[in-house]
This record gives C-alpha cells, sequence and structure tokens, in this order.
C-alpha cells in the first residue's frame, strides 16, 4: 500500500474514531451502494478518485458501507450519471457537472469556468466562501447532493491539427470542448462537439474533429493525440476543472449518521489526492516531452485570440446570468471571491513565481 495513501487513512481514521461506538464497530447492517463513472477503467487518475474512496469508506466504516464502483465500460452512459443518479439506478455517480449543462444551466459553474479560478481558489470559495451551499442548492432539485470529486488543476487549451495564428484559423474547425468554453469558442465560429472520453483518439484521427482538449501532460500523451495533431496550445478555459461526486440524497439519508460522515471525508480525501496525483502526473510526463515527443510544439494564443475570447466570455455570461436567478447568484458569488482572493494569490503565488522563474 502506498504510505502516503496509508498515512492520509490514518489520520482520517483517528479523526473519527471519537465518533464511532463500540457498538457500531460490531456486526451491524452491511450498506451496499453502486457508484457510475463517466469514465474507463484505466483512465488515470480520473477513475482513482471513486476508487479509492470507494476503499477508504469500506475500511473506515468495517465493512458496514461497501461501494461497488462501475466504469462507463459496465453502464455504457458516459454522458448520463446525473441521470441514473436521480433516478436512482446508481447510488453515486462521478462526473463533472458541465457535461450536463443541456440539461440544467445551474450545474455548470461548479466544474469550472474560462478565466475563473485556480484550484486552491476554487477549493477556498466552495469550502469557506459560500461555494457548497450553492452548489447543494442547485441539484436539490434533482434530489441530488453534490460533493467536489478531485481537480486538474488548469487544463491544457487543446490539441490542433493546424497552427493557429490569428481568428480566421479557428472559424470553421470542428473542435471537441465541453462546458461553457465550448459556447466561447463558438461565438468566434468553431463548430462545438461533445464526444464522450473513450471516442476522443478515434475522432481526432478520422478527421470528425480537428482539435480537442482534454486535461494535461499526465493524461494526453498516453492518449495519443500528441500523433495526429501536433500543436499543443496552453489554457484559458479551466483553470481549476473540479469532478463531482453526485449521491442519490434518498440513500444518503438512509445511512447512519456516522456513515455519512465517513463518506463526505473519504470523498474530500479522494478529491485531494487525484489533485496532487494529476499534478504529480502532468510535472512527469511534461519533463518528458522535449526528448520523447520532439514533433509536440508547445503553443500560446495570440494576444488578439485572447482578448477575442475574453471578449466573447464576459457577453456571453451577461446574457446567461439573464436566463436563471440561481446561475446569476453562483456567478456573482465566483466573480465577488475570485477578486478578493485573486489579491492574495498575486502577492503570494504569483509574484513568488515571478521572482524565480
Amino acid at each position: 500500500m502506498n504510505i502516503l495513501l496509508r498515512a492520509t487513512k490514518i489520520a482520517v481514521a483517528a479523526a473519527l474514531l471519537a465518533g464511532l461506538s463500540t457498538a457500531s464497530m460490531a456486526k451491524e447492517k452491511v450498506y451496499k451502494w453502486k457508484l457510475a463513472t463517466t469514465w474507463g477503467p484505466t483512465l488515470s487518475p480520473f477513475i482513482d478518485a471513486p476508487t479509492n474512496m470507494a476503499k477508504m469508506v469500506e475500511e473506515m466504516s468495517n465493512g458496514r458501507l461497501v461501494i461497488e464502483v462501475d466504469a462507463v465500460n459496465k453502464h455504457k452512459s458516459a454522458l448520463g450519471i446525473l441521470d441514473m443518479v436521480k433516478g436512482g439506478q446508481y447510488d453515486m455517480g462521478h462526473s463533472a457537472s458541465y457535461y450536463w449543462k443541456g440539461k440544467d444551466i445551474d450545474t455548470l459553474p461548479f466544474t469550472t469556468m474560462p478565466f475563473g479560478m485556480t484550484a486552491p481558489e476554487q477549493y477556498a470559495w466552495f469550502y469557506h466562501g459560500g461555494g457548497m451551499a450553492l452548489m447543494q442548492k442547485a441539484y436539490a432539485k434533482h434530489k441530488v447532493l453534490s460533493f467536489p470529486g478531485g481537480n486538474t488543476g488548469n487544463q491544457m487549451g487543446g490539441w490542433f491539427r493546424k497552427e493557429i495564428k490569428t481568428l480566421d484559423d479557428l472559424k470553421g474547425l470542428n473542435m471537441r470542448i465541453p462546458g461553457f468554453a465550448g459556447e466561447v469558442l463558438a461565438k468566434l465560429g468553431l463548430t462545438v462537439i461533445n464526444i464522450a472520453p473513450g471516442e476522443l483518439y478515434t475522432s481526432l484521427e478520422r478527421g470528425t474533429i480537428d482539435a480537442l482538449e482534454w486535461v494535461g501532460p499526465g493524461m494526453d500523451i498516453s492518449m495519443g493525440f500528441h500523433k495526429v495533431a501536433p500543436y499543443y496550445y496552453t489554457g484559458w478555459h479551466e483553470p481549476a476543472t473540479e469532478l463531482q461526486f453526485l449521491v442519490n440524497e434518498k440513500e444518503f439519508n438512509k445511512l447512519p449518521k456516522d456513515l455519512q460522515d465517513i463518506l463526505i471525508t473519504a470523498m474530500r480525501v479522494s478529491s485531494y489526492d487525484m489533485y496532487i496525483q494529476n499534478y504529480h502526473m502532468s510535472s512527469e510526463a511534461w519533463s518528458e516531452i522535449a526528448t520523447q515527443y520532439p514533433n509536440i510544439k508547445i503553443k500560446t494564443f495570440p494576444k488578439p485570440i485572447m482578448d477575442a475570447m475574453k471578449k466573447a466570455n464576459d457577453e456571453l455570461l451577461i446574457e446567461m446570468a439573464k436566463t436563471s436567478p440561481l446561475l446569476k447568484e453562483v456567478l456573482d458569488s465566483q466573480k465577488a471571491y475570485q477578486k478578493k482572493v485573486r489579491v492574495w494569490t498575486e502577492m503570494s503565488d504569483y509574484l513568488y513565481l515571478k521572482d524565480n522563474l
């Protein structure tokens, strides 16, 4: 067993020990749950978050809560996680809120927003800035609870078959890019297509799409995108992509209080574990690019394109906020918190990096 993971489990278990009575450690009712994920069984670290969470829950509950994790190859509905948890086919799910923006626009901002908060800023907003309460409010209509499920940090801007030098180069391209960023690029002339993770490489290879964004070096290189689209652009659209654990509210309320606490704690720990795991994976992969993948050309979008993206983003946010009072409340909360927290981010991280790179 990984020593760091074991240390984390021990620390969490110790924190919970005070709430576990002698009776709860004895033989009691066993709750058996099923969790559906958007991800394939080998898509690390995405699949690791729910898998590690389930292991922690079973160990900390002394086997009283057992969660079976079904990857997408079993349930065959990568983008149907919300519906399956809402409908009771699954007790839990693991996915990303922006996948169902067409069903419920109120859930969109809880994954990430273009030009939005970084991962530490967004976690601070969730747990200390009112974000969790707003997320539960947004999901309440579905009778589903939602919790942060692991962050990728700042994602790369995508793989392109050709170099993007001007706004005209974007027009007419078919690109896989989910969430609000897709609407921003559509406003600039792209055709946006949402494709399940398992179909990405084939779609790019066959020319069904001209470009796509996925995550970052740690996950992208293993997908082989560089073999058909060598231009790799830096990010702007997903600065803090947070996955989500979804829990059927009715089933959650059936759990004893101590099992509810164990589940919540395990979700939080596994989410942060995924964040640091992905950060490590990307740093390792990035260091290999220059020697192992010399065909990859690292690019940043020219300033006129970035300015156009920001302008389109601002215009769309104004219009989108008019569609739902709750959505406006969430967006206003994020904007206000980002303005406040960014002062500290600049004072600490930005100036430190600026002076030491």
